[in-house]
């Protein structure tokens, strides 16, 4: 059954054109949005930002398919940009990872990555990652990839490497590898856990097709100018808007804790120049009264005239 996605189809067009595709990270709608609003044409929904934010567990493969497609799903709902998120493994073989593209296909996100690790994954920058025989990654690789055609040729497939990140695993292993997903018929390869620019340069060299980058851990914090040069196509921020959020809602709690009278006084004077000091709005409300006024009745509408906008 044919399914179309516009969002994927500019995802496509995106990747055609010239420049670097940055997409930072998310783990909800309301982030997602921000994302947008702030000018970027593409999302990352992180893997370990939905099992440490939505599950409360870490990035270790306890996330499911139906929790990661319901988080993805409201993201891609709220926003008018191409979504790209982590699946994991595909949560099982070839066969179940045919069942995972149909599910995020529905979902409404622009194209997924799936990785070559053993099941249960681990969060590709930690140490105890171990692969996949060859054969079997470019099998399941190949099974998306029949997904993807006959579902919504549009969506991108991402073949996730994790070889250069396993005990003795060297950049020869990921850039053969890679090499054999992109022939299985990966849109673009992501060779996780590189270590240096030449090493991110050797793939670009070798693998035909699209590169995608995580600027992440153990691999270069290099500018998008810098890995645009060096011929990826896509460079991805997973967490860092997440430990930004962590650290903010810490140190809140902490304050709140020991019963601080002036915090609220201090973050309103804060929030006053902020973009978002009218959080209300940016929420949406503003939309939803035109929305009644419209649609319900008059005097259910009028109920709703005149109500004073607070702050959270």
């Amino acid at each position: 059954m044919s399914h179309s996605n516009g969002a994927a189809g500019m995802l496509r067009r995106q990747l055609a054109a010239d420049d670097i595709i940055v997409a930072p990270g998310c783990f909800n709608a309301m982030g997602a949005r921000m994302i947008e609003r702030v000018g970027f044409n593409t999302i990352y929904v992180s893997g370990y930002g939905i099992s440490v934010n939505h599950v409360g567990r870490p990035d270790v493969g306890l996330a499911t398919l139906t929790e990661m497609t319901d988080v993805a799903g409201k993201i891609a709902s709220a926003v008018n940009i191409p979504v790209i998120c982590d699946a994991d493994t595909g949560y099982g073989n070839a066969i179940n990872v045919m069942r995972t593209v149909e599910e995020f296909i529905k979902s409404g996100v622009s194209g997924i990555h799936l990785e070559d690790q053993v099941a249960p994954k681990r969060c590709g920058h930690v140490a105890g990652k171990q692969v996949i025989s060859l054969e079997e990654a470019a099998g399941k690789i190949r099974a998306a990839a029949r997904v993807r055609d006959d579902t919504d040729p549009d969506f991108v497939l991402i073949a996730r490497c994790d070889a250069r990140g396993v005990a003795g695993g060297s950049l020869d292993d990921a850039i053969s590898r890679c090499q054999a997903y992109a022939e299985a018929g990966a849109d673009v390869v992501f060779p996780e856990g590189l270590l240096s620019a030449e090493e991110i340069g050797a793939v670009c060299d070798a693998v035909p097709g699209g590169v995608l980058y995580n600027r992440t851990g153990v691999s270069p914090n290099i500018s998008s100018e810098g890995l645009q040069e060096l011929g990826v196509d896509i460079v991805i921020n997973p967490g860092g808007a997440m430990r930004a959020a962590a650290n903010a809602m810490w140190d809140y709690y902490a304050a709140f804790a020991e019963e601080d009278e002036a915090l609220e006084d201090r973050l309103k004077a804060a929030n006053q120049a902020h973009p978002l000091a009218d959080f209300h709005s940016f929420a949406g409300f503003g939309e939803i009264r035109e929305m009644e006024a419209e649609f319900l009745p008059e005097e259910e509408a009028a109920k709703y005239e005149g109500a004073v906008g607070f702050q959270p």
